[in-house]
This record gives C-alpha cells, structure tokens and sequence, in this order.
C-alpha cells in the first residue's frame, strides 16, 4: 500500500529567519512520510523571498522537489497566503492527500506530523487533525475551542464563575484534552488537512484577513460532515505572534473586528451577529463593574470595549478586494 502524499505548507511575512527554522524542523519531521515542504512569501517586501530562494538552494533544500519558495503579489492574510499553497501539486504532479499547515514560528517535535497524518488515514471522516501546541517555555497554549456563540461571547467577556457554571458547554475555550479527542476547532499553527474535504467545501475564506479564518473552515466541515480532532500526541512548540507582532501591542487591530463580523454575520446572519455583538458588551460591562470594585484593570486590550461598539457603526465589506 502506498503512502499518503503529504505537502507541508509554510507562510512568511518577514520572518525569513524564523521561517527557515520551522522548515527545518518540519523537514526533519516529513523526510519519513516523503512529504515536501512549499514557503509561500506574503509579499514581504524586505528581501524575505530572495533570501528564502537563497538559503533553499545553499542548504540542498531544492534538490529533488522537497522545497519550494513562492511568492505571492500581495499580502492578502493568512487564508490568502495559504490557499497559495493549498492550490499547489507536489514536485512530481501528483495531487497531495494531505496539506500541513505549519505556521512560520511552530517547530514539530518528531513524530508530530505523523500522529495527525495516522489518525487521518485510519478516521475516513475526519477531516481535520491538530497538534498540542506549547510554548518555548513548555508552558501548553489553550488550542482545543467550541465555535462561537452568543452565550459564549457573553459567558467568555463577562468572566464570572457562576456564569461559567451555568453555561459550561458555551464557554469557547475547552479544557485542555490529555487525550485524542473531538473539537469544534483548533488553532491554525499546526493542522492537517485532508484534500478530499477540501474539495467538497473549498478552501480558507480570504475575506478573512487575519483570525477566525479557521473557525470558519472548521464549522463549514462540521456542516458538510468531517470531524476536527485534537491530537495531543502530535507535539509542536509555537512561539506566536511574531509575524503579527501582537504580543507588544496593546489594542486590538481593526481586522480582528473585521474577522469577528464577518465570521458571525456569514455563518449565523446579521440578527445573530447582533445578538453576540450585544452579549459580548454586555459580558464585557458586567466585567469592569466587577474588576473595578477591587480597583484592579480590566483584562481586555486597551479600549478593547469602546473599538469594538464603534466598529459596529463601520462598513461591512467581506470581500478581499474591497480591503484597503
């Protein structure tokens, strides 16, 4: 029996340095599976593609077809980015079984990519596995979620623990599995992707720019029947935020509002998102009131409330070609 024919996919946004490091080490994971390894360039701009084509070469990366560079016109956002790489053949035209999604600063442990192409070959309708991410410091990142919902945007801004207790099964964050287990989603540092399911549902949704993006891909599969697995086996060390630069700053990004909107407003309609809108306020008041009794500070970004009610009053614009 052949095996599955896997083609890892790796984003740079001006982290060629970091991106080199993930390749290596997502090589080093697929040279038992015979994968190969496609970085896709989201239009850097820095000279991050002509280094990237430089080091493939200069390391024997290329040799054969076990690495690729590309690079894209635009910076179009992680989905974009992506769907680059998942629209690409291997080296020898064969259309692969599989699509690994690596992010640029995730490093497999040996064996990660394994664990998830394993549990993908022997569960027919499960279309999605993901890894145990932690960080550099081994502590574990919350990575196995339930989708979104009004109860749950209010449980998860409100943060009161008799709410919680009321609504357990609303609460987006799950608690961390020890276990192979069935999610509603997971995060997009370290997923496989099966290509036939892929074929019947399409691909990430670009008018995503950044965030919810595999939310959304993980609730169409839901609706056309594959199942999203944590598999707590496939071990990944991420960093994150580094070609964001989230972690330094201190107010949410207009496109994560963009995201959240459009992810509500597409799946649920424009009542629903409404709704989740006003919960999450709510919740979100219920919060201050609470922390500022204790005179302690809220535990959202800066004017995190505020940004996200004036956003409600800006345009809807979910196609990708209308983003300035």
């Amino acid at each position: 029996m052949s095996r599955p024919a896997i083609l890892c996919i790796l984003l740079n946004f001006r982290t060629s340095a970091m991106t080199l490091r993930a390749a290596e080490a997502a090589i080093a994971d697929l040279h038992s599976l015979g994968g190969e390894l496609v970085i896709v360039d989201n239009a850097s701009g820095d000279g991050s593609y002509e280094m990237l084509m430089e080091q493939v070469a200069a390391r024997g990366w290329g040799e054969g077809g076990l690495v690729r560079v590309v690079a894209s016109s635009k910076n179009g956002g992680f989905g974009a980015g992506n769907n680059i790489g998942l629209r690409k053949k291997l080296s020898d035209g064969r259309t692969p079984d599989y699509f690994y999604i690596l992010n640029s600063d995730a490093f497999p442990d040996t064996g990660a990519t394994a664990a998830l192409v394993d549990h993908l070959e022997t569960h027919p309708q499960a279309g999605i596995a993901c890894s145990h991410i932690r960080g550099e410091d081994n502590v574990v990142h919350t990575t196995a979620f339930r989708f979104p919902s009004i109860a749950g945007e209010f449980a998860g801004a409100a943060r009161l623990g008799f709410i919680d207790r009321l609504l357990p099964e609303a609460l987006v964050p799950m608690p961390q599995p020890d276990t192979t287990v069935q999610v509603d989603w997971s995060a997009g540092a370290s997923m496989m992707l099966r290509r036939t399911m892929l074929e019947k549902i399409g691909l990430f949704d670009e008018a995503f720019f950044l965030y919810f993006e595999e939310t959304d891909l993980c609730l169409r599969a839901a609706r056309a029947g594959w199942s999203c697995w944590y598999i707590p086996d496939s071990r990944v060390v991420h960093i994150g935020s580094v070609s964001t630069g989230m972690k330094t700053k201190r107010r949410m990004p207009g496109y994560w509002y963009d995201s959240r909107r459009h992810y509500f407003i597409k799946n649920h309609g424009r009542a629903y998102a409404a709704a989740a809108l006003s919960a999450h306020l709510f919740g979100g008041i219920l919060h201050r009131l609470r922390v500022g009794l204790f005179g302690r500070q809220p535990q959202d970004p800066r004017w995190f409330l505020r940004d996200m009610a004036a956003h409600a009053f800006t345009p809807y614009r979910p196609s990708p070609e209308d983003r300035p």
